[in-house]
């Protein structure tokens, strides 16, 4: 039963990736010149499996298929490429194909294209645009980055407060600028005010002479245009809005945000987070060349080699008392290991609960008396396990004694350094996804080191 349920989960993992066969299928079509082939692959597929197949290949094929299937490629495509090599394939398109391409496009996403765009590329973008689309996208570009006014669109379905269902029926069927989704219809007061939001479903089953006010959501909230894009998908998330009105500084209505693009910004902000824990840079991406990952990489590697350097000296400190007992050389990696993945568990927590707001001033010190709990116990736990060990492995009951209070002491630190120092990089205003686990790594090594080598200067020698 449990081997059927694994085989099925894995067919259902392999239908959403690329087929290999079809990859090698579309490269062979490509370098035989065959662009009727290459577009009969290629119809079939979803943007964001085109997006992926050209994330996924070297840039030499990358550029083969542009030149060969480039004239086909669509708005959606262009979106949902990682803008690793963005502007790459945009500058590899025709201009009057990119002009197309982008004219399909609701405004949120040509400033989602464009804003990491070089300037003449991103007024070659602009000037495709008809004149109310491309002000449309300079209003918003005018805020600023990782902003609710750059993350909006400005196409918002409105109705005056005093409308009926039939008026507003009427007057969606007879526009033709409504975008292609979009799940409520604002109400707006005479001085442009969102005062409420009406889902297309209740609209449709209320009847003609229904007044939209009295069918509005009972959940109803606005987002300034200035609220940070990452507190902006947490309101989503956290109260499961569809779509939201943006507003100005005089609460008037400029745009909506709807809940594609919120949850866009909430998996970006998760992947950053994942990426920085680990040190290899918050835009790291497979379609990077060498040299941009060896950028993003090395300045962390070189703080790792001097946090290092710290741990070797606190080990140098002790040169004499390794000398003198060969076996503490061999049981140090252990204390310090253990060390060093307590704190990280604990940091993860920390720092995930921390990004979804979830550790605050009311609970925090509970969490952090927790953690240091749960440290000591499995310091206690695991100082018995290698005080054990330790004793039977170099027949002395005494190194088990250094061995088991050095995990137990680690463990315990590296419990309560790994929610203390995210918190503490977060009151001075530091990303604690960024650094916290290079100075966690450095406590629980420092420690580690010089508590079982103290230990062992005391009570061996």
């Amino acid at each position: 039963m449990a081997e059927a349920q694994a085989e099925e989960t894995e067919r259902e993992e392999e239908d959403y990736r690329l087929d290999g066969e079809l990859v090698e299928a579309i490269l062979d079509a490509t370098e035989q010149e065959d662009a009727a082939r290459l577009s009969e692959l290629l119809e079939p597929l979803h943007a964001a499996d085109i997006a992926d197949l050209l994330e996924q290949i070297s840039g030499h094929e990358r550029r083969a298929i542009l030149r060969l299937w480039g004239r086909e490629i669509d708005g959606e495509i262009l979106t949902e490429i990682d803008e690793g090599i963005r502007e790459e394939v945009l500058a590899s398109l025709p201009p009057d194909v990119l002009a197309d391409a982008v004219r399909e496009l609701d405004s949120d996403d040509v400033v989602d294209l464009i804003e990491d765009l070089e300037e003449p590329q991103q007024e070659a973008i602009l000037d495709a645009l008809d004149e109310p689309d491309r002000v449309a996208v300079e209003k918003s570009l005018a805020y600023p980055e990782y902003s609710a006014g750059r993350l909006m669109q400005r196409e918002v379905v409105t109705a005056p407060e005093h409308w009926t269902v039939g008026e507003t029926i009427d007057f969606l069927r007879k526009a033709e600028w409504l975008p292609d989704q979009f799940y409520h219809v604002t109400l707006v007061d005479p001085g442009h005010h969102p005062i409420g939001n009406v889902t297309l479903g209740r609209i449709l089953s209320a009847p003609r002479a229904s007044k939209l006010v009295d069918i509005c959501e009972d959940e109803f909230r606005t987002i300034s245009a200035y609220q940070d894009e990452g507190d902006v998908a947490y309101a989503f998330n956290q109260y499961h809005l569809i779509s939201a009105p943006v507003v100005d500084e005089d609460d008037r209505l400029v745009g909506v945000i709807t809940i594609d693009d919120a949850m866009s910004v909430l998996d970006e902000e998760h992947e950053e987070d994942i990426l920085r824990l680990a040190g290899v840079g918050e835009e790291s991406s497979i379609s990077d060349t060498v040299l941009e990952t060896v950028r993003q990489r090395l300045p962390w590697l070189f703080v790792n080699l001097l946090t290092a350097i710290l741990a070797s000296a606190v080990i140098a400190v002790f040169e004499g008392t390794i000398q003198k007992l060969v076996a503490l050389a061999v049981l140090m990696p252990i204390v310090a290991s253990m060390g060093g993945n307590a704190g990280t568990q604990t940091l993860t927590v920390a720092v995930r609960a921390l990004a979804t707001k979830n550790l605050t001033e009311s609970n925090v010190w509970r969490v952090v008396r927790r953690e240091v709990i749960v440290g000591m116990l499995n310091g206690l736990a695991f100082a018995v396990v290698m005080g054990v060990v330790a004793s039977f492995w170099f027949s002395g009951a005494q190194l088990g004694v250094v061995i088991a209070l050095a995990m137990l002491i680690n463990l315990s630190v590296a419990a309560f350094a790994g929610i203390l120092v995210p918190l503490t990089l977060e009151k001075v205003g530091a990303d604690p996804a960024l650094a916290s686990g290079t100075f966690v790594t450095t406590v629980t090594d420092v420690v580690g080191f010089f508590s079982f080598l103290g230990l062992a200067s005391l009570i061996l020698l």
